[in-house]
């Protein structure tokens, strides 16, 4: 499979990780070598090491950073990448070190989330995310950077390289933060037309390579990127969606999640997961064929939580089922529907789970139309779903799915 991003020759990389038994750092590490080759790396080696905590200065122990450095000079890496948060003096310690280049989990994903955002609003995003998380990590870059002027013309109250950075990067923000707020009215204003038109939402969550791309395309023929990649799309894509019984929702596709996705890129990409938070249903999606299938199920249901809207109707959708040889775990609790996107074994399943889980505003019905009411007809056609319609002695007889609001007002031609 080919991951990297452009022909340039990949960097060599080494990752590190600590297992402090809050999680399962060997499925992380994983994770991080996916994230990594994703960025364009090439990974030499995983090093976990057991501890309680990370070290306050240098992450690990300085038994095996010695013995990073020793690997790194005689493998010729060009990069560390470590699975956990580095503090900056952390970074400025190991960097020191070992003389090679560091960076974290956190600044890996923002690296990948630049590479793949598309659209206005997800580079905004991703530059927010990127600014806020290297503001803190601008001391220790150098000594050059801190050095106050000195001489004629310089006195008075001055202005160190660092303190420009600084301002500078909070005035950006700011004016990114004035976009975003832009942004979101707009889509503020898209999601009220929407309920006022009636268009009722389904979303489209879960984890990253979990398939939501290529359910979309399955379901409405999108022509969305769909790769087997880690965050193979970053920008919401809609589209319309016609249920069997007739009714068009729409059918919005959300940012992949990966486990302890950095609080940086929740809050910068918050107005894109508000689409689910907003949603009328929302499709829990995730891998079956992964062996790590109730974990994700997990990582998005909490998100879903953070985001107000856990008690919305979500139905858990195991989608690559073709992949499972028939053997994989089901969801705890909750509305779930095996798939696959791929194929389209089970879609029918899903569809008719979506039309279910939406508030009932239509349904089917029979009707025996007056020849002097014929217009009625033609309202059915235009508004509803005309499944049969038959002249008769006594009138038009016709099968319709139909808003049941317009029932409830014909209800003496209801057969």
């Amino acid at each position: 499979m080919e991951f990297y991003e452009n022909s340039q020759e990949p960097e060599v990389a080494v990752l590190v990780g600590i297992d402090m038994g809050l999680y399962n750092a060997q499925v992380s590490m994983d994770e991080l070598e996916e994230l990594a080759r994703t960025a364009g790396a090439l990974v030499a080696a995983k090093i976990i090491q057991k501890r309680d905590k990370p070290d306050s200065a240098t992450y690990v122990g300085s038994g095996r950073l010695e013995e990073i450095k020793a690997f790194t000079e005689a493998n010729d890496v060009d990069l560390l990448i470590f699975d956990g948060e580095l503090t900056p003096s952390q970074q400025r310690n190991i960097e020191d070190e070992t003389d090679i280049r560091v960076i974290d989990r956190t600044t890996l994903i923002l690296d990948i989330f630049a590479a793949r955002a598309r659209s206005n609003e997800g580079k905004i995003q991703v530059e927010l995310a990127q600014l806020k998380y290297s503001l803190p990590r601008l001391g220790g870059k150098g000594a050059e950077m801190s050095r106050l002027g000195g001489g004629i013309g310089t006195r008075g109250p001055g202005e160190s390289k660092l303190e420009s950075d600084r301002r500078h990067i909070r005035r950006r923000i700011q004016s990114l933060q004035e976009e975003l707020v832009q942004i979101a009215k707009r889509r503020e204003n898209l999601r009220a037309r929407r309920e006022k038109d009636g268009v009722e939402t389904v979303a489209i969550v879960g984890y990253t390579n979990a398939g939501k791309s290529t359910l979309m395309n399955t379901l409405t023929n999108a022509g969305v990127l769909a790769e087997n990649k880690l965050f193979a799309t970053l920008d919401p894509t809609s589209r319309a969606l016609t249920l069997p019984d007739g009714r068009t929702v729409m059918l919005v596709d959300t940012v992949g999640l990966v486990r302890r996705l950095p609080h940086q890129l929740v809050d910068a990409f918050r107005s894109t997961l508000e689409e689910a938070a907003n949603a009328t249903v929302i499709l829990n999606l995730c891998d079956a064929s992964d062996e790590c299938c109730t974990e994700h199920l997990n990582v998005t249901m909490n998100l879903l939580a953070a985001l107000d809207c856990a008690d919305k109707p979500i139905i858990s959708v195991l989608n690559k089922c073709d992949l499972c040889g028939g053997s994989f775990v089901l969801p705890a609790q909750g509305e779930f529907v095996m798939i696959s996107a791929k194929t389209g074994e089970g879609l029918g399943n899903l569809l008719a789970k979506i039309q279910l889980s939406l508030p009932l505003t239509r349904r089917k019905a029979e009707l025996l139309i007056p020849y002097n009411e014929g217009g009625l007809v033609n309202y059915i056609r235009e508004e509803g779903v005309l499944i049969k319609e038959d002249y008769r002695a006594d009138g038009i007889y016709v099968k319709a799915v139909v808003d049941v609001q317009f029932l409830d007002k014909h209800k003496n031609l209801i057969v």
